[in-house]
């Protein structure tokens, strides 16, 4: 299969950091939502965003995150690009980019083709869209829930800013998703990890090896 950029999410160590960056990580994605075991603080995701290469862009997830946490994000951690994986509106968006001057990722979460016109929609806004697995109702976590929804949905669409499939993916089925969808970044999380929030160096490389 032809070489794709991955995104870790949700890392909280330096080794970990580590292992994505030489394996060949093209994005690492630190956590900022209080309920996720992946949360990580201003401080500790700073000491690590300083230790990541030059190359590897470095990606700060938010959920409904207000201009005062962004305010404060922005200016404690050096980031290449803000994720969006809330509720956020199309305005929300488009005032986030204004303000802070980074790319904007937006996550949409996918369950049926009810949900693919609002893909359409935040690619109009966005600078990237994270197509995700929708989360199960009365879920806690808007992401990382290692659940995938069924990737013919989006067999052959395509939108006019870059795009990243998550949800559900592992080393065993990253080559048919890629297969499936046409996909060629993918943004991975609890699929490299040996428990909730604990990355996992070998599950890393294995899963970029197998990309």
């Amino acid at each position: 299969m032809p070489s794709v950029s991955v995104k870790i999410c949700g890392l909280s160590r330096p080794e970990h950091v580590t292992a994505a960056a030489q394996a060949g990580a093209k994005y690492v994605g630190f956590v900022f939502f209080e309920k996720s075991p992946r949360n990580v603080s201003l401080e500790d995701a700073r000491a690590l965003a300083l230790d990541v290469p030059v190359g590897v862009a470095k990606v700060a997830l938010v959920v409904n995150a207000d201009d005062a946490f962004l305010d404060a994000l922005t200016e404690t951690v050096p980031l290449d690009m803000l994720q969006l994986h809330g509720s956020e509106t199309l305005e929300r968006v488009a005032d986030v980019k204004a303000r802070y001057g980074l790319p904007v990722m937006k996550a949409v979460g996918v369950a049926d083709a009810s949900d693919l016109p609002k893909l359409d929609a935040y690619a109009r806004v966005a600078d990237q869209i994270l197509v995700d697995a929708k989360p199960p109702k009365g879920a806690d976590l808007p992401g990382g829930n290692g659940l995938a929804f069924d990737w013919t949905l989006i067999a052959g669409r395509r939108w006019p800013v870059p795009w990243m499939l998550a949800g559900g993916l592992t080393a065993e089925n990253a080559a048919e998703a890629v297969r499936l969808t046409g996909a060629n970044q993918l943004d991975i999380s609890s699929g490299v990890e040996s428990a909730p929030g604990v990355k996992d160096s070998d599950l890393i490389r294995a899963f970029i090896a197998a990309t």
